[in-house]
């Protein structure tokens, strides 16, 4: 595929398959069939509630709904990844907390998924209104091209006779929240910070808003926010949030410097916010509100570790002083994101966590799986752990790839632990110091890889965890997991290297923190857990003799694709959207990162390398596995054939696979999507 290749609209007609499932939501009981929605024009998407990728595209699509109301149907096919995703009750329960107002397709089984072909997620798929499929696409990022075909559809069947206008099959659900309105995150407000003594700070995700609570978790003291979705400075009642998450007390220095005591990652404004507490006063302190995608600095570092070539030391993510002098210079470039921090694209800051050891503010940013730093002091903003990439690799911080973090902790040492939610995995990035800088290296202590998890306790090698978002240092010096689609939480032991169950039973646990409020009075310390789907937040005692579960592993299981044994000829297609070139600046701008489960699944062609036409051999004597593929291409504003303008925006096209094949006398050529077509 060319630059030049840029029609959103498939060159073919193909009947659009019914839509087949367990249930549908949002339509007031009613089961719907394409016959139902012929004269409209239809948009599937399918999704699947813990991808960030999905979020964004929910997001995405918001203003075309709203736009095109009257001819536009969104079909949300909800095809889980996770074991809990496919929980009716759990889907119920995201449907209201996305806030998702088009009619949803439960496709448990995915039935769905697999007869419109799907095989990531997000995708979209275009049906016209007399039923036939004009558009098939994978990931985010496609509005532009999204409207623009709408706009064709609507005037061509306009002038045929084939679209009808009016209302939708959009029926609302009601509501199941209280005070809380699955509530995010939390953190504790010592005597003389919080309004009265000691008390609780919450993200109110649902309600958009931040809310201070008594001791007894259920009196509400003080709201900052007015409750409504959207993104507005200024007095608490007046300051608008959009699905706040993570929330930092600074130390009583830095509020001073600063003028602020708390930092929120404002999740979906891709925004860090600044709260006064003394005056309520809402200012954000970092981002523009332009969701991040790539700039040229990172780019420089991913074209430059796509060189390096598959079996490098870039592709071990270990490389340190070995690197060679481009990748290494390009990666010590890449972090420096500028002293603007108003200026900075973010994307979805899931958590954030004061440092003591670096003196800075830790984000876990989960849009684009890398772990940031600002300094409220100077305003700077820097990457501190991850390429971009997602996925589960270690080694030196600024090599190794995270999925989606959610949730970050400090222990006494200054190590910071993460709660990496796509890989099902606890992480944990520790600091030395190398001619005056502290520079970090990653390790996984729970988790092996994107599509594996499970609820197995034991030695941490072998134990499992199914989507965390949070996690807390307890006294010990052990880790309490928020292992939020188990119900649980669950206690990695870094002496012993094992895992064991603090607490089960809880609905989708977004948090948890250490309560050592009673302490002081000899009592003993306390979890303190978000229940996110109970709309509360609850205190759990930390058992003297934690449980031991053992529940089995697990793996996402979708449709196979038999293929053949030996040479597999995988193709990649990819078009720059108009107005924007590839950026050969510093080489070929796209990669491709291909592994396998198991990993003698692949004779030869795994490992990372340049450009997306890649030569896999497959074991004759492996019956079946995944093959993980993840593509990348960068491109930048400009025309096709000129020269890239300095400071032009960049933009980084990104999707993973995990493509699980079965050996047999199937196909001996892959050939995937990946359409920046915007």
């Amino acid at each position: 595929m060319t630059e030049a290749d840029t029609s959103l609209r498939s060159n073919y007609r193909v009947r659009a398959s019914e839509l087949v499932g367990r249930n549908w939501l949002n339509t007031g009981g009613k089961q719907l069939g394409l016959e139902d929605l012929r004269g409209k024009i239809v948009l599937l998407d399918f999704w699947t509630f813990c991808c960030i990728n999905c979020l964004h595209v929910l997001d995405e699509l918001r203003p075309l709904e709203e736009k095109y109301r009257d001819v536009l149907v969104t079909v949300g096919v909800h095809s889980p990844k996770f074991e809990h995703e496919a929980d009716p009750v759990a889907l119920a329960a995201a449907v209201e907390r996305y806030e998702i107002h088009h009619p949803v397709l439960d496709d448990p089984e995915l039935d769905t998924w697999q007869a419109y072909s799907a095989r990531a997620w997000p995708t979209l798929v275009v049906v016209d209104p007399e039923g036939y499929i004009v558009a098939h696409l994978s990931g985010e990022g496609h509005a532009g091209g999204l409207a623009s075909l709408l706009e064709e559809l609507v005037a061509e069947h306009e002038a045929k006779g084939t679209l009808h206008r009016g209302d939708g099959p959009y029926v609302p659900a009601e509501s199941t929240a209280g005070d809380l309105r699955f509530p995010g995150k939390v953190i504790a407000l010592p005597d003389g910070v919080g309004s009265a003594g000691e008390s609780f700070l919450v993200g109110d995700t649902g309600h958009h808003r931040l809310v201070e609570l008594a001791p007894d978790l259920a009196t509400v003291l003080t709201v900052y926010g007015s409750g409504e979705k959207g993104w507005a400075d200024g007095a608490a009642g007046q300051a608008r949030f959009n699905e706040p998450q993570g929330l930092a007390l600074l130390p009583a220095e830095v509020r001073a410097q600063a003028g602020y005591d708390v930092v929120v990652a404002d999740s979906v404004n891709h925004r860090l916010r600044g709260l006064n507490l003394a005056t309520g006063e809402v200012t954000t302190v970092a981002g523009n509100g332009v969701q991040r995608l790539l700039d040229a600095d990172n780019q420089r570092a991913a074209a430059a570790g796509a060189q390096a070539g598959p079996g490098s030391e870039a592709d071990e993510a270990g490389a340190g002083e070995d690197l060679g002098e481009e990748l290494a210079e390009a990666i010590s470039t890449a972090p420096r994101l500028g002293a603007d921090p108003l200026s900075v694209s973010l994307s979805s800051p899931w958590d954030v966590l004061w440092s003591a050891k670096l003196g800075k503010l830790v984000v876990a940013m989960a849009g684009v799986h890398q772990i940031f730093a600002f300094d409220p002091a100077t305003g700077a903003v820097e990457i501190l752990a991850g390429t971009g990439l997602e996925g589960l690799l270690d080694g030196e911080a600024n090599a190794a790839w995270f999925a989606q973090s959610s949730g970050l902790a400090e222990d006494a040492e200054g190590n910071i632990w993460v709660a990496d939610s796509e890989t099902s995995a606890l992480r944990v990035i520790s600091f030395v110091e190398v001619r005056g800088e502290e520079r970090g290296q990653v390790h996984t202590a729970i988790g092996t890889g994107l599509f594996d998890f499970g609820f197995r306790d034991g030695e941490a090698g072998q134990a499992r965890l199914q989507h965390p978002l949070g996690v807390a240092v307890l006294p010990d010096g052990s880790v309490a997991v928020a292992d939020t689609y188990n119900g649980a939480v669950r206690r990695y032991d870094p002496a012993t290297r094992t895992v064991s169950t603090l607490a089960r039973g809880l609905a989708e646990p977004s948090d948890v923190l250490l309560d050592d409020s009673a302490v002081a009075s000899g009592g003993e310390p306390l979890l303190l857990v978000v229940e996110a789907n109970r709309h509360q937040l609850v205190r759990v005692p930390i058992p003297k003799e934690a449980l031991t579960v053992d529940e089995g592993a697990s793996q996402t299981q979708r449709p196979k694709t038999e293929v053949s044994p030996g040479p597999l000829a995988l193709t990649v297609r990819f078009a720059a959207p108009k107005g924007q070139k590839l950026d050969d600046r510093w080489g070929d701008p796209t990669q491709l990162k291909i592994s396998a489960s198991p990993e003698n699944l692949l004779v030869s062609g795994a490992g990372t390398s340049t450009g997306l036409v890649r030569e896999l051999v497959l074991a004759a004597d492996v019956p079946e596995g995944v093959l993980h593929i993840t593509a990348r291409a960068a491109a930048c504003d400009g025309e096709p054939g000129g020269e890239i303008p300095d400071h032009a925006a960049c933009h980084l096209y990104q999707q993973d696979w995990g493509i699980p094949v079965v050996l047999g006398q199937g196909t001996a050529e892959l050939t995937l999507d990946l359409r920046g077509l915007d």
